[in-house]
């Protein structure tokens, strides 16, 4: 027997770095997600494949059912191996049905868009496995990887949210985020990793006066959603980035790679990595592939 599971990626387009310690985040699916196929065998191991989105392999192994239920660690080598071990032993505490019950498993993922692209490749595989084990997507996370969990809502989620924690519980509201404007706004690959950890240092050596900036971005994520005018998503845009770089230290985005451009330049998620919204009057394409960034995706390509 054959089952299939799907979780959308994401993009955090407002509260980074802050929707850790409560503020509101705007949160968008995308068009892009992950697949989990599970089909039943046998020899009590997980003969496992993943698929990015060329339809090359980017990971295999054999995970025998006693490594999960030890949380057996390889050597540090394989460290993927290791962090599925790890999720699916928090998987197996939780309902341990899915290996006391069967005799063993295939288990194919699919990637539709490339793993480096930062979409979710992890928070799709946590929902994904939740959803096959029967289990809470938001403790899962909690149990292997961490962080704020905006990433796992939207992974269940078909429209924009705002994601918020409260009492340190997950707080998920549907918002009616489909502007007029939304093709003056596009998402650009940046081609590089930041390593986020300076930044999030950072921002927890801040974390004094960290109320007072908590209240500015939930009133600004509050007028980036619901607002229907451009020229004011873009002044809350400048105002957000502005605030997030005096709380962490850092030049913005805009500031360091892009202040020639004719528009807004804004960080999502980790500053400095993987993809980042900008807001146009005209198709800015050809701007950014002569910086050197070729991937410009218009916002019906990307969101869901």
């Amino acid at each position: 027997m054959k089952k299939e599971f799907y979780s959308n990626g994401k993009l955090l387009i407002t509260g980074e770095y802050v929707v850790l310690d409560g503020a509101k985040a705007l949160a968008l699916p995308t068009r892009f997600g992950q697949s989990l196929i599970v089909e039943e065998t046998n020899g009590d191991v997980i003969h496992w494949q993943s698929f990015d989105s060329d339809g090359s392999i980017w990971f295999e192994a054999n995970i025998p059912f006693d490594s999960i239920i030890r949380k057996e660690r390889i050597d540090l080598s394989q460290n993927i191996k290791n962090t599925l071990i790890e999720i699916l032993h928090e998987a197996y505490n939780t309902n341990s049905d899915f290996i006391t019950k069967s005799k063993g498993y295939k288990i194919t993922t699919q990637l539709t868009f490339p793993k480096n692209w930062g979409l979710g490749t992890s928070s799709t595989l946590i929902n994904n496995i939740a959803q096959w084990v029967n289990i809470d997507a938001y403790n899962l996370l909690k149990n292997s990887f961490g962080g704020s969990g905006y990433d796992v809502a939207c992974a269940s989620s078909n429209s924009p949210i705002i994601y918020q924690l409260i009492d340190e519980k997950p707080t998920v509201t549907s918002v009616n985020f489909y502007p007029d404007f939304s093709k003056n706004l596009y998402f650009v690959y940046l081609n590089q990793k930041q390593n986020s950890k300076n930044a999030i240092a950072e921002y927890f050596r801040n974390r004094g006066d960290i109320f007072k900036a908590i209240s500015k971005i939930d009133k600004i994520t509050d007028k980036v959603a619901t607002t229907k005018n451009l020229q004011e998503f873009a002044k809350e845009i400048e105002l957000h980035e502005i605030e997030l770089s005096n709380l962490l230290s850092m030049s913005t985005i805009q500031e360091t790679l892009f202040s020639d451009f004719d528009g807004v330049v804004k960080s999502l998620g980790a500053w400095g990595g993987d993809f980042i919204m900008a807001i146009s009057n005209n198709n800015p394409k050809k701007y950014f592939e002569e910086k050197g960034y070729p991937i410009v995706l218009e916002y019906e390509k990307m969101i869901l």
